[in-house]
């Protein structure tokens, strides 16, 4: 299983990245465990889920591995409202010049994702949002690319706005169809120099807690996998439209 972090940060070593590295050391470490006995997974499935019978699951099961893509250092454009990903519907921006087109495959890989961002005027950097809107436009042009992969937004701030730029990361997983994953609060982290926000440790238990959840999001998954139940995701209803300006 996969896990891959956006750091939206200019800073390849900011308070940022250290949120983002403390919560893929909690991925790992829940990988290995889920995996310690003799490498194999085992236990018994009750009850019916979709008409599929009670079953005992065994197998090895996949460790969990990260990645974190650091894109807030890039030249990254604002969507143009060109409509070109629509009409062509081959999981692409038709401005292939920077690493949106890279994002969104990774994201339609990996098995979960998380989006790091520092807090600028209260909201998300400018780089991670012109990314953000750009990726998640493509993939809901494209049938819901990333539909059903947990999912958590994280951000570092100085002193106050955490809260307003953490709920806008969220805004792009809701309307995706990704199940967030909560934690003992809201995952923000507070710190000015680089490496500050490792003495809020109430933040880091967050971000820790949000992982775990997310690692128990993806095991319960996996154990489904393992006993070959298929749980399919639920056919959207289509076709309203509702405009406030007639």
């Amino acid at each position: 299983m996969k896990i891959l972090a956006i750091n939206g940060s200019p800073r390849a070593n900011g308070n940022t990245a250290l949120a983002l590295r403390e919560m893929t050391r909690e991925f790992e470490a829940a990988g290995v465990a889920a995996g310690a006995e003799n490498g194999t997974l085992s236990g018994t499935l009750s009850g019916t889920l979709s008409g599929t019978p009670s079953g005992t699951l065994s197998g090895t099961p996949s460790v969990i591995e990260t990645e974190i893509l650091h894109v807030g250092h890039k030249l990254i454009r604002g969507c143009m409202a060109c409509g070109a990903c629509g009409r062509n519907k081959d999981e692409r921006c038709i401005m292939g010049d920077d690493p949106v087109n890279e994002a969104i495959q990774k994201i339609k890989s990996a098995d979960a994702l998380i989006l790091g961002s520092p807090v600028h005027y209260a909201g998300i950097a400018g780089t991670m949002k012109s990314l953000c809107d750009r990726v998640f436009y493509v993939a809901a042009a494209n049938g819901g690319l990333f539909r059903g992969k947990p999912a958590a937004a994280v951000v570092a701030v100085r002193r106050t706005g955490g809260s307003a730029a953490w709920q806008g990361l969220n805004y792009y997983l809701t309307i995706s169809g990704m199940p967030i994953a909560g934690s003992s609060y809201w995952s923000v982290v507070h710190g000015a120099l680089p490496g500050e926000a490792a003495q809020d440790e109430e933040g880091l238990q967050t971000l820790r807690n949000a992982a775990r959840n997310i690692a128990a999001m993806l095991h319960e998954k996996e154990a489904l996998r393992l006993a070959s139940i298929d749980v399919p995701a639920p056919e959207y209803l289509r076709g309203a439209r509702t405009n406030f300006i007639r």
